[in-house]
């Protein structure tokens, strides 16, 4: 005969069950351990519709590539860690506010990166300064969808890629003096970085 064991469980008896990640959150049922293990299909599925968007983008990536005529440039990442990501943006008028004409890019080392970057360039297309330098890392990810918490940093990257440029976009690209490449960057020796640290989930 099956054995039948009451729950909750008699006062004497200490049953603790904990994620091993996360020792601080208690599972106190089965309900809420039924629930956990429920989520796991669904965050595999998630990951994996994103890992195939992340693909598809990779196959055609837009906008990719030095941009001769920019009126700013903006860089980051590190040398050290070989993912670095640069964008070039240039300007217009439209209804009496300067707009963002035209947007590209340039990255090592992040294919993820690479991805949100192509959906980035298209979706500053006619924004102000301002609304640009508004949007997050996870916005900037276009239909790529919400970034995974291991991508986070690689969606980061082009936020900081973009803020830099706006920042810089008082200071017109010299055309005297050609920009480095990023290989070329990245062959150098740093002289100061700016390190992108993942999140841990």
């Amino acid at each position: 005969m099956p054995v039948h064991y009451p729950w909750p469980p008699p006062s004497t008896t200490k049953i603790q069950l904990t994620s091993p990640r996360h020792p601080e959150n208690k599972i106190r049922s089965p309900h809420h351990l039924l629930l956990a293990c429920a989520s796991f299909p669904n965050n595999v599925s998630r990951m994996s519709d994103f890992e195939d968007k992340v693909r598809e983008t990779l196959a055609n990536p837009q906008n990719q590539g030095e941009m001769q005529d920019a009126d700013s440039v903006g860089t980051v990442g590190s040398p050290d860690c070989g993912d670095m990501l640069r964008m070039w943006l240039k300007f217009t008028e439209k209804d009496g506010k300067k707009v963002i004409d035209r947007a590209s890019f340039q990255s090592f080392g992040c294919q993820t990166a690479i991805a949100v970057a192509s959906m980035a360039t298209e979706m500053l297309k006619g924004k102000t300064i301002d609304e640009a330098s508004q949007l997050n890392a996870q916005e900037l990810s276009g239909d790529l969808g919400a970034l995974p918490p291991m991508k986070i940093h690689c969606g980061q990257l082009v936020e900081g890629a973009l803020k830099n440029a706006l920042d810089a976009n008082d200071t017109p690209v010299s055309e005297s003096e050609p920009s480095t490449t990023l290989a070329s960057q990245l062959q150098d020796k740093p002289k100061g970085s700016i390190r992108i640290v993942p999140l841990e989930d």
